[in-house]
């Protein structure tokens, strides 16, 4: 029985991209059906008994068969609460029903706590994990495996049923916190949006309503001057080609405004964003300075992905964004009160610290208390 401590190694690292959500097929072809190897050892009993009775081997291959059904399901089902019917249980009655007769049964007791850990709440998984050492304990006492081959089978379980149970609640309520973690970005991403959206809605209306209503009014003053006065008519529709054009430069120059982005108008996309998400926005702006539109545009997608991270990761409650200049240097500071923490950085901060790289500069980040990213770049490449 020492060797299924093995489980305890393995089980920290059980499946990161959670196979409930995934699909049947996924599910089949997960490596965790090796665990159903650790059912071996309800076969040694009978194996290296020197005279097993009839019944054993029938006993310890039933148990097999039963537990690696009910092992199946769980898996196939993916993790939910239902597992509590459905292998918790049903496993927890098995090894209690066979283990006074063959001490090795006493792994169910295992597999039912990590069953536990893996589907329930934190406070339902530790009471399964306290009444399954109680099980354990109580099945010793009537047991008809002689000393000391039934504590070989016994103690082992009183300490793997609280590692591996605790091991998978860890992972469990990573799970949960990795869930949360998309259903937050998906807020963010979708409050971005449409508050975008509004944006575009405002500026195209501003935009075009006055030109295009100049258009029909004079569309329909000429329609009328065709026959009566074809000379003012002939002027109208100059008029008429001209705002048309005036409006389609007008789109044009939108549409680039949108693809070259500046520090100002991202400045106003991050109050919105981190508003949705319930962060304080404080900012230090120097008004005089004056950036090149390349670099400003790339200082502008910088901040985009800062103020991305804070919304989607921080935690925070509040945010400083300060930009300013010196005789050397440039510096945009954008820092938060959040969770801080060193974890390796996604492609987004690689790509912002290749896009500052081209402008000569570098990019600071410390996670000390909270987070704080500082992008500086040489002042000859932004002026």
């Amino acid at each position: 029985m020492s060797t299924v401590a093995d489980m305890s190694a393995g089980t920290g690292t059980l499946d990161a991209s959670d196979s409930a959500s995934g699909s049947v097929a996924e599910r089949l072809l997960t490596w965790e059906w090796v665990y159903l190897g650790y059912l071996l050892f309800v076969l040694a009993q009978p194996y290296f008994t020197p005279d097993p009775a009839w019944w054993e081997w029938p006993l310890a291959i039933a148990v097999c068969v039963l537990t690696a059904v009910l092992y199946a399901l769980a898996l196939l089902r993916g993790r939910s609460v239902r597992q509590i019917w459905t292998s918790i249980v049903p496993m927890a009655v098995l090894g209690a029903l066979a283990t006074p007769f063959n001490t090795n049964a006493s792994v169910l007791f295992i597999y039912a706590a990590a069953a536990a850990g893996n589907s329930l709440p934190r406070h339902a998984a530790r009471l399964w994990f306290v009444g399954l050492t109680a099980l354990d304990g109580v099945t010793v006492l009537v047991s008809r495996v002689p000393m000391p081959y039934r504590l070989w089978g016994f103690v082992p379980p009183l300490a793997l049923i609280w590692v591996i149970g605790l091991l998978e609640l860890r992972q469990h309520d990573r799970r949960q916190e990795q869930e949360n973690e998309r259903l937050r970005s998906s807020q963010v991403e979708l409050l971005a949006t449409i508050a975008e959206r509004e944006r575009i809605a405002r500026d195209l209306h501003d935009l075009l309503g006055h030109s295009l209503t100049a258009v029909v009014m004079r569309a329909q003053l000429t329609k009328e001057l065709v026959l009566a006065d074809p000379q003012r008519a002939r002027a109208e529709a100059e008029e008429m080609e001209r705002n048309a054009r005036e409006a389609l430069a007008a789109v044009r120059s939108t549409v680039t405004g949108w693809r070259q982005t500046d520090i100002r108008t991202e400045l106003e996309a991050a109050r919105r964003v981190l508003a949705g998400s319930g962060v304080t926005l404080r900012v230090a702006l120097d008004e005089k300075l004056i950036l090149l539109s390349e670099a400003e545009h790339e200082l502008g997608l910088a901040l985009r992905e800062a103020v991305t991270n804070v919304a989607r990761h921080a935690r925070a409650s509040a945010c400083h964004i300060g930009l300013d200049a010196d005789d050397e240097r440039v510096r945009l500071v954008i820092a938060d009160d959040g969770i801080g923490g060193d974890a390796p950085e996604g492609t987004g901060l690689t790509g912002l610290r290749e896009r500052v790289a081209k402008l000569g500069g570098a990019v600071r980040r410390t996670g000390s208390a909270g987070t704080t990213l500082t992008i500086t770049v040489p002042v000859e490449a932004v002026r």
